[in-house]
């Protein structure tokens, strides 16, 4: 199993090697004692190949790249350079999924299906990690890769892990997509989860994609931020003189101006005859570009379904509308969780699960009513009785079973079946 956890580092043996010749640098970019790198890959030489795996070797920017720039986004890779908004609304959107517990619906008493405590024994700790690398990748990457590595003897699979894009490959061929690790063919045991696709692109696409340019933006705000707080908070101003200075003497007075500010912050300045500071903007808050910013991550949080309310952020509604917390996680339910929750467990389903038994996610916890509310829906369902048998809509026991005051874990959700 270990071939599906490392991408083959030796190119196909019909690859095109560099044309450029030995020992010449390229003269695009670069210092110039840049030399190409080796056209043909890493080779392992031998009787015996080591048993130590060569490192996984990730994509950077290449040598002369300007360090102001930032490299492309390759697929999963991109994650790390995510501005703190869009982690936090991601992470907290796969924390949340991750631990709603799963169960199965129309199940057969006969079915396996232990995955539900921990798809993989020998890479996660329980089905949460598995749960949260899944949702991660599929709403971080747009796509998510499943792999399945062991069946029972019915056929269903008894293993699986969450396989990262980068490693993936994948191609179409006559509108089918065909998938391989390395090269190995991997297309009968993969699951591929696309946030949002088409018949004739093999790769799924996220949010992030439409909003790369606010991820640009949040990120320079973030850059001018922290270069203004580094630099002492110094605001732009413009020292002023009606003596005539040569420009030797006008980079002195600022160098000095600076030197000062930086060393005393906080304390008044001090000039000297003549001069005078005359500020440009007026406050910290104009200074910092704190609305623009705000609003830039706003629109972030909203493409990743999460109510900027949530995650510190002005909702923009209207003040004369009342809200509270609770109806924010209602609308984060609705509006962001509840259409990944079932559009990646539909996929698991199909993938794990024999035709007419699903798996879903129990999100009462996160949306459930005030203890009152529940109180009152309780005694309504109580007093609804069926004419025919003479049983009301809800037991006394089926609501200590729903409240969890008999066991803090129901046997129908242990056992990942919902009777």
């Amino acid at each position: 199993m270990a071939r599906f956890f490392t991408r083959a580092i030796r190119p196909p043996d019909d690859v095109t090697p560099n044309p450029n010749p030995p020992g010449v640098p390229p003269a695009s970019v670069g210092p110039p004692d840049a030399t190409p790198g080796d056209p043909d890959g890493v080779r392992l030489t031998g009787e015996d190949p080591p048993a130590w795996l060569p490192p996984r070797i990730t994509p950077s920017a290449w040598s002369g790249w300007p360090a102001d720039w930032w490299p492309p986004l390759w697929s999963s890779q991109s994650l790390q350079a995510l501005t703190d908004i869009a982690w936090l609304c991601i992470d907290r959107n796969a924390s949340l999924l991750s631990t709603f517990p799963p169960y199965l619906k129309d199940a057969a008493p006969s079915l396996s299906a232990d995955w539900l405590g921990n798809p993989d024994p020998e890479l996660y700790t329980s089905w949460e990690e598995a749960a949260k690398q899944l949702f991660w990748d599929f709403q971080g990457c747009g796509e998510a890769f499943v792999l399945a590595t062991a069946r029972y003897a019915t056929g269903w699979p008894a293993r699986w892990h969450v396989v990262p894009p980068w490693s993936v490959n994948v191609e179409m061929d006559g509108g089918r997509r065909y998938y391989s690790i390395g090269n190995v063919d991997v297309t009968g045991d993969m699951l591929h989860v696309r946030y949002q696709s088409t018949v004739s692109d093999a790769h799924g696409h996220g949010p992030l994609e439409a909003g790369q340019a606010r991820i640009v933006a949040a990120r320079v705000l973030l850059q001018y931020a922290t270069t203004l707080v580094t630099g002492g908070g110094i605001p732009t101003g413009i020292l002023k003189t009606d003596t005539e200075l040569l420009p030797e003497q006008a980079a002195l007075i600022k160098q000095q101006w600076l030197a000062s500010r930086l060393n005393a912050i906080g304390e008044p300045a001090v000039l000297d005859a003549g001069l005078n500071w005359q500020q440009i903007q007026a406050n910290p808050k104009d200074l910092a570009l704190v609305e623009l910013a705000q609003i830039n991550d706003s629109m972030i949080a909203r493409l990743l379904g999460i109510p900027p309310a949530l995650v510190g952020l002005p909702s923009g509604g209207d003040p004369m509308t009342y809200s509270n917390v609770t109806m924010y996680f209602d609308q984060h339910w609705r509006w962001g969780l509840s259409p990944m929750a079932q559009t990646v467990m539909a996929a698991l389903s199909g993938f794990l699960l024999p035709r007419g038994t699903t798996v879903e996610l129990n999100r009462d916890e996160y949306v459930r009513s005030e203890p009152l509310q529940r109180a009152q829906t309780y005694q309504i369902l109580a007093s609804i009785v069926d004419p025919v048998t003479g049983r009301p809509a809800m037991t006394v026991d089926e609501i200590r079973a729903t409240e969890r005051f008999d066991n803090s874990t129901p046997q129908d959700i242990s056992s990942g079946v919902l009777q």
